[in-house]
């Protein structure tokens, strides 16, 4: 059996994360790592380990949600983190797409649809709800190559599995080296593509 997924839930109303909670350990494809009611209890919450998933809320008071997704890919963060937000204005779309977010949703999802589309941002597909989506047509598609020229084999190798939307666990069987070892090498990569996210770093590579 496909060990469950991992989630952090981050909403700093109560009720509504608590909610988020319960649905996820309904499904048996997941599994609740924590859940936080800031940007700052996010970032402590993964000192020691990463989840799977990050589903972050937008409008926080403090650090909003931009301000911890670009604390969390600033910490080197490699989870897929999935906005998940009442706002569907085309500047935060944008915004934290660039920023590097794996995924937009909004909270008017169908609870069937929302664990329908986390499944499908862990096989590596960015994932926004059809009433944004649209807005994907903002993003710099951006067509330099000299990045690519500059990666090892190895790290080349690992783009092209990136690109057909490997976790760091699948990685770690195909390419037979460890977890650890794979998140080193994305971190590197990521660095060398000065991009914010693997989704960000795999759409290039396929669009290049």
């Amino acid at each position: 059996m496909t060990k469950p997924y991992s989630v952090l839930v981050v909403d700093d109303h109560p009720l509504l994360r608590r909610g988020i909670c319960q649905l996820l350990e309904s499904d048996g494809d997941f599994t609740l790592f924590g859940e936080a009611g800031s940007g700052i209890d996010a970032l402590s919450a993964i000192v020691d380990n990463e989840p799977d998933i990050i589903l972050l809320d937008l409008n926080m008071k403090g650090m909003s949600g931009l301000d911890t997704l670009n604390a969390l890919r600033q910490e080197d963060v490699t989870s897929r983190i999935v906005i998940l937000t009442v706002s569907d204005a085309k500047q935060d779309v944008v915004r934290l797409l660039k920023a590097g977010a794996d995924g937009y949703l909004l909270k008017d999802t169908e609870p069937d649809l929302l664990l329908e589309q986390l499944k499908k941002a862990m096989s590596g597909q960015r994932v926004i709800s059809s009433e944004v989506a649209e807005f994907m047509l903002e993003m710099n598609s951006s067509n330099e190559e000299d990045w690519i020229e500059a990666l090892t084999p190895r790290e080349l190798q690992l783009l092209q599995h990136l690109a057909e939307g490997l976790s760091n666990r699948m990685l770690s069987e195909v390419l037979h080296i460890s977890e650890g070892t794979v998140k080193v090498h994305v971190k590197n990569l990521l660095r060398k593509a000065n991009a914010k996210s693997r989704t960000e770093i795999a759409v290039r590579y396929l669009n290049r």
